[in-house]
């Protein structure tokens, strides 16, 4: 088949704006409006259990080693794919009426706002056990939270919306997260944790409001025609297979696998560098949280803007090209030494590019999705793209900084991105990021083969 042929070009669906101010509007639209309420929402568990309980467990006196142990409760999120299915093939009784996808973010909420109640209600000092099984059952919630939030996102988002839809997620994510953890420090210091922690419950609400106000999608897809057991073994099996029948999908697979090795390497060890660099914390908390916070932000939206100009496979590769040379600046970065431009530049670019990564590559993955798995194929993918990075940088980060040094590991950090750029090109040059989008991806009623190149 000719190549011209072969490309789907998913991209093409989308006319390019044709100024600027025609790429700023999308942000306004509901869906895309929607999107950044369920970030809000899908952010704020992940603050209940992170930073807010490290402060909390601290401040009643518990040892390091036991607060460090809670940071346990995360795995929970990695462990999503083992129930998605459930968001897919079971349908609520009595609040199902409302529509599989809303009645799932309703419950969800419920779910939500309960386990951090529940969390409200330990005293660390009295049992730290059921305190941890508190947090364990906040971090269940919020992943399934997160499994129906992803899922509503991506079937009420069209095509063209992908990419300004997800940085308006991650906008909501951002805030939710910071807001929640702000408002329990606020609170906390002046009516105490239990407070502070019920007050912060209510930020679930903003994704019932979406919800509520969207209604059911209209894209979405029930995963098999019949209801009852045959509806929840195909809700099982059925994204496993619709994926790998796709053409090219074990090349996608390998590209969701080590497209993040780099940058998940380099990521972890920054704060390492600074300390050996002799950075002070005041100029770490200017630079690292201040700049990359900000330079972040803006990198969602330049991001957003990259996608609706120049379509999903040019911005995706510009954004793993941009991530790779983050990790090359802070090679730089170490063979300068202490530099308080050399760290706002470093830590500036690397922001900006995870923020126009994080926007595009989100698309990328959600377009990936079939309309009749979305919650259990964007989790799987979702779980899949950060394993292997975090299982190599677990196991290797330290040991090659004390064997190579910091500028022959920043390098090789960057060396480690190559591959997933190359194998994405070379998945542009054949059409196989075309053929491998699946329903979440394409406009219905498009003739995708027939589309120009």
């Amino acid at each position: 088949m000719p190549r011209g042929e072969r490309n789907l070009q998913a991209d093409s669906v989308t006319p390019a704006p044709r100024g600027w101010l025609d790429s700023i509007r999308p942000y306004l639209e509901r869906a895309p409006v929607a999107a950044f309420l369920l970030g809000v929402s899908s952010g704020f568990p992940y603050a209940m259990i992170g930073a807010t309980l490290t402060t909390r467990l601290a401040q009643d006196g518990i040892d390091k080693k036991t607060v460090t142990a809670f940071t346990l409760a995360f795995l929970v999120y990695n462990l999503k794919p083992l129930w998605s299915w459930v968001v897919d093939g079971v349908r609520l009784p009595v609040l199902g009426r409302a529509g599989q996808r809303v009645s799932w973010i309703i419950l969800a909420a419920v779910l939500v706002m309960a386990a951090v109640a529940n969390l409200a209600l330990q005293d660390p000092k009295a049992d730290i056990y059921q305190t941890a099984i508190a947090a364990i059952l906040v971090g269940f919630a919020g992943a399934t939270f997160d499994i129906v939030i992803d899922a509503y996102r991506i079937e009420t988002l069209k095509p063209a919306q992908l990419g300004i839809g997800s940085g308006m997620s991650q906008y909501g994510w951002r805030i939710g997260s910071a807001g929640a953890g702000a408002l329990a420090l606020y609170l906390a210091a002046r009516h105490g944790w239990g407070a502070a922690y019920l007050a912060c419950a209510l930020f679930a609400l903003p994704a019932v409001v979406a919800a509520l106000w969207l209604g059911e999608p209209d894209r979405h897809r029930d995963p098999a025609r019949r209801k009852g057991g045959s509806a929840i073994i195909q809700s099982i099996i059925g994204p496993f297979v619709e994926f790998f029948q796709r053409e090219g999908a074990l090349l996608v697979l390998l590209f969701v696998l080590v497209h993040k090795i780099g940058d998940t390497l380099a990521n972890l060890t920054f704060r390492l560098l600074f300390d050996d660099l002799g950075y002070t914390n005041d100029e770490i908390a200017l630079y690292d949280v201040g700049i990359g916070f900000w330079a972040y932000l803006i990198g969602i939206f330049v991001g957003g803007i990259l996608y609706s100009r120049m379509g999903m496979k040019r911005s995706v590769l510009v954004s793993l090209i941009l991530m790779a040379v983050s990790n090359f600046s802070f090679a730089a970065l170490a063979a300068v030494g202490h530099s308080n431009w050399g760290m706002a530049g470093a830590i500036g670019f690397e922001n900006f590019a995870s923020g126009i990564g994080g926007v595009v590559v989100v698309a990328y993955f959600s377009a990936l999705c079939d309309l009749r798995f979305t919650a259990a194929h964007y989790a799987l993918i979702s779980s899949a793209a950060s394993i292997v990075g975090r299982f190599v940088t677990g196991t290797t980060a330290g040991g090659l900084i004390e064997s190579f040094g910091y500028v022959q590991f920043y390098l090789l950090t960057t060396a480690a991105a190559v591959p997933g750029i190359l194998l994405f090109w070379w998945m542009m040059r054949t059409g196989l990021v075309d053929l491998s989008v699946g329903s979440a991806g394409k406009v219905e009623g498009v003739d995708e083969k027939a589309t120009p190149g």
